[in-house]
């Protein structure tokens, strides 16, 4: 018994770290406002130590995020993630369209990437419509050197709306949406320290832009940040420090008019109406004499080739009469060098048999050092001793 519920405590144990814990939370976006859902790592921390209490151990590892639409492999278009490090939070943020009244469930699955368990928590958005929330009049800053889970923070929103409110003249702000420059084309900033990706936001109001903002409108500002130079503003120290702002990339936006449609136009119901058979008027189809086009490209290739295949059979057929020539004088020019070395060795020979100087022992068929005897002794070779005969003789 004691055996068998130590088994069931390991067996429990394991089926409490492999398999998944889920939870669910509800949150409330509103159409046209941003939207920002922190995944807290400490909170999925408090999950997987849950089931590592049996071992007594407490761990602070790495946590991932992988978020998508309840069976959809990704998020809807209007919601975006980032999480900069394993040992960060992660945050959800984006601004909903009227196209996504309604509910969405987003599924989070968080990783421990230590121990490989895993924590799923189900997010169900309830996105409702603006009731009475009209913005306009819209203006997006370009902030240098913020990252954008920094901009995230509610405590950094606050304090950048707090200059942009002074720059407006109004507290009648809200925050439309928040993108980072690497959605909009940005480079990824090099690996150095202090440099950002750069974050663009968005403040929308009911009222007017001041005349602090409407002077980016000025063709003069216009151009002299399309030539790079810098800008002289009175109202750029509205904000903290902290924020390096580029005027330069100040956006305005005036939806206080309606787009009207163009005079004349007037939209029909999409059906074209039922004419017939559609005939193709025949004067339209003009006729070409291609017979001419046919006989350039055709003609000029065998005429290049014809030349080509004369000039070989000229160079191999006609101008052999000369190869042989050629060789054979080649031949006769050997031949001559030939004899003249064989006549200079007779003459040679010649002249060293009229010598009267007797010749060398050594050139003679065979010489004997005892006797004296010139004759070689090949002759007698069946009545000679033959250990008496040279090295050189018997080796024949």
């Amino acid at each position: 018994m004691a055996v068998f519920a130590v088994w069931s405590c390991f067996f429990a144990a394991f089926l409490t770290r492999c398999l998944a814990v889920q939870t669910s939370h509800n949150v409330y976006p509103v159409v046209g406002v941003l939207f920002v859902h922190e995944l807290n790592k400490d909170y999925f921390q408090e999950e997987f130590l849950r089931s590592q209490t049996f071992y007594g151990i407490s761990y602070n590892d790495g946590i991932t995020f992988s978020t998508n639409l309840q069976s959809f492999p990704d998020r809807p278009g209007w919601l975006r993630y980032t999480q900069r490090t394993p040992f960060q939070n992660g945050y959800l943020y984006g601004t909903p369209t009227q196209a996504d009244v309604g509910r969405q469930v987003i599924e989070v699955n968080a990783f421990n990437r230590k121990t490989y368990e895993t924590v799923r928590q189900k997010l169900i958005f309830s996105i409702q419509e603006s009731v009475g929330l009209m913005l306009p009049y819209q203006v997006e800053f370009f902030i240098k050197n913020k990252d954008v889970e920094e901009v995230l923070l509610e405590e950094v929103q606050q304090d950048f709306q707090v200059g942009a409110e002074s720059m407006w003249n109004t507290q009648r702000l809200s925050v439309v949406n928040i993108t980072s420059a690497l959605d909009r084309g940005g480079r990824v900033p090099l690996p150095i320290e202090g440099r950002k990706e750069g974050v663009y936001i968005k403040m929308g109001s009911d009222v007017p832009f001041s005349p602090c903002l409407r002077q980016f409108l000025d063709p003069k500002i216009q151009q002299r940040c399309s030539e790079q130079l810098p800008l002289t503003l009175h109202c750029e120290d509205r904000f903290s420090p902290q924020y390096q702002i580029i005027w330069c990339n100040l956006t305005l936006i005036d939806n206080s008019q309606p787009v009207h449609p163009t005079a004349g136009t007037v939209p029909g119901d999409g059906i074209l109406q039922d004419a017939g058979e559609y005939n193709p008027p025949s004067e339209s189809l003009e006729s070409r004499d291609y017979y001419t086009d046919y006989m350039i490209t055709t003609l000029i290739p065998v005429v290049l080739a014809l030349i080509l295949l004369l000039i070989l059979i000229y160079i191999m057929c006609c101008r052999r009469e000369g190869l042989e020539k050629r060789e054979a004088k080649t031949t006769d020019i050997q031949l001559f060098h030939h004899h003249s070395i064989q006549d200079n060795t007779n003459e040679l020979r010649t002249m060293a048999n009229v010598r009267d100087v007797p010749r060398p022992l050594s050139t003679l068929p065979m010489f004997n050092v005892r006797t004296g005897e010139r004759m070689s002794p090949l002759q007698h070779q069946f009545n000679y001793d033959t250990s008496h005969v040279p090295l050189i003789t018997a080796q024949h």
